[in-house]
């Protein structure tokens, strides 16, 4: 392969408008320049800042790690990195897990991109690790995000008073999950 041939972007789940790849080492300057988004730390409730070798210590250890699926989100017009989507803590006996989503950028929200990230990933989870539930929280004042996971078909399971320390204020977080025949039912799977 000739060294000025560009590297070929590895689709791990595709989708119409997006594609979902692993993380790798070199991902780490982009990685540590997402991660200070303000409105993306806003919405996701970061609060610890981080160093670089902290960022590219974290993505070695994700490689490392059975219990996570972490996936950046990438355009497939373009193949520019929007955000990254993860199940987490991933309990093959009880068959459960916990999702988590970041758009890095406001231009890049409102466009679909999410919903199909959760989708892409729901599918996975459900369908080749075979969980039997996916929970998520978000914060109250991300009316937005709520709205969309209530369209993919999770269910509010309840409100964590106070969950969330931002900005000089206390934040509500909603719970919310979707199982396995839930998805199946909605997904005709």
């Amino acid at each position: 392969m000739e060294e000025t041939q560009k590297k070929k972007a590895v689709r791990f789940l595709e989708g119409n408008k997006i594609y979902l790849r692993p993380l790798d080492i070199e991902d780490a300057e982009l990685y540590f320049q997402m991660l200070y988004n303000s409105e993306t730390r806003r919405l996701t409730g970061t609060q610890k800042s981080y160093t670089r070798q902290q960022i590219t210590s974290y993505i070695e250890g994700k490689a490392e790690d059975s219990s996570s699926v972490l996936l950046l989100i990438v355009l497939k017009e373009t193949d520019v990195v929007i955000g990254d989507v993860a199940l987490q803590d991933i309990d093959t006996i009880n068959r459960s897990s916990s999702i988590r989503i970041a758009i890095d950028a406001e231009q890049n929200q409102g466009k679909g991109y999410g919903s199909e990230a959760i989708s892409l990933m729901l599918e996975y989870g459900f369908g080749i690790l075979n969980l039997h539930r996916i929970e998520l929280e978000v914060f109250t004042f991300n009316k937005r995000a709520a709205h969309v996971y209530e369209k993919l078909g999770f269910k509010i399971e309840g409100i964590q008073r106070d969950r969330l320390y931002f900005n000089h204020q206390y934040h509500d977080a909603i719970l919310m999950s979707i199982l396995e025949e839930e998805y199946r039912s909605l997904n005709r799977v």
